[in-house]
């Protein structure tokens, strides 16, 4: 146990954590926006993230990206990588919504069924692309070259720490309020209350599910962005862990609500670079589940309780 490092340069691991932990966020909520609505565990949501990293390597491919462009370049990258993975991410959930979920719910096929169906599509998506992409490890260019911005102390944020936070709370933010002021947010919380009471208000169940899909898939699509920035590199299966990551980060959170699901994300981030720190890289996995089992051991609906949905309850 390493605590003279992890107290050494606590600050350090906490930056490095929220950064982490702010993708797990943005995966997160497409999985609590989905089970909110529909009480569905989307496990294909992993690959809808890992396609949208397939589509800002392609679209940085055909604009020719390189390592530390210029000013000008970085703009039309992200710009271009934000648009490319939101819409590839986007697609790809209402694909799996039209085609798997929508005709399973009008067969009323029971929760079982929805399991096994999104599992099989999560390998059946992944699989695919590791036969066109092939089974290894993409490398991207390093478009924004990381520098540190602000030193506090031992503590050195960089740029690309930065960028990430901000962007991830800026649209859990934009999100929050879609969900809570807008005419569109309000069907989604009717139809998350009461399904059957809001198609006889006049509010199109079906339409609302596939907006929450696209929503989600977006913001996978900008996390995917993220990631690219901060990683640089994909592969066909890149969105498994992080998607099993990310589904622990709503559970922790309290699936089915929006804040909790930011709460739980960054708050994963934290925990898996303190265990590292502790410890070894190899167990940080191993803390992002421990976490959870303690944490639902005493707030069995996750630390801030369910939202959308907790008045099906």
């Amino acid at each position: 146990m390493n605590f003279d490092e992890l107290f050494g340069h606590l600050g350090q691991h906490t930056v490095d954590g929220l950064a982490k932990g702010s993708i797990y966020a943005l995966v997160a909520l497409g999985y609590t926006l989905v089970y909110g609505v529909l009480r569905l565990i989307n496990f294909a949501h992993s690959e809808v993230f890992m396609v949208g990293t397939f589509a800002v390597l392609g679209v940085w491919g055909l604009l020719g990206a390189t390592d530390g462009p210029s000013l000008g370049m970085i703009l039309l990258l992200v710009l271009a990588g934000l648009a490319a993975g939101a819409l590839a991410s986007g697609a790809t959930a209402v694909a799996v919504e039209l085609v798997a979920y929508r005709r399973l719910r009008r067969m009323n096929a029971p929760p079982l069924i929805f399991l096994i169906t999104a599992i099989g599509l999560s390998l059946v998506i992944s699989e695919a692309f590791g036969v066109w992409q092939g089974r290894i490890v993409k490398g991207m260019p390093t478009v924004i070259v990381q520098e540190v911005w602000l030193t506090i102390g031992n503590t050195r944020i960089t740029n690309t720490q930065v960028i990430t936070v901000v962007a991830a709370l800026l649209m859990m933010a934009a999100l929050d309020q879609f969900i809570n002021r807008t005419r569109y947010g309000r069907g989604v919380r009717a139809v998350a209350q009461n399904p059957d009471t809001a198609a006889l208000m006049g509010v199109n169940k079906d339409r609302v599910i596939l907006l929450i899909f696209l929503v989600g898939g977006v913001l996978a699509g900008a996390a995917a962005l993220l990631y690219s920035i901060r990683y640089g590199n994909t592969r066909f299966n890149v969105g498994f862990l992080l998607g099993l990551k990310a589904f622990t980060a709503a559970v922790l959170g309290g699936i089915g609500n929006l804040r909790g699901a930011l709460l739980g994300g960054l708050l994963l981030g934290v925990v898996e670079v303190y265990a590292a720190t502790l410890t070894s890289s190899n167990w940080e996995d191993v803390a992002a589940f421990v976490i959870l089992v303690v944490v639902l051991l005493f707030r069995p609906t996750g630390l801030l309780g369910e939202s959308l949905g907790r008045a099906r309850a």
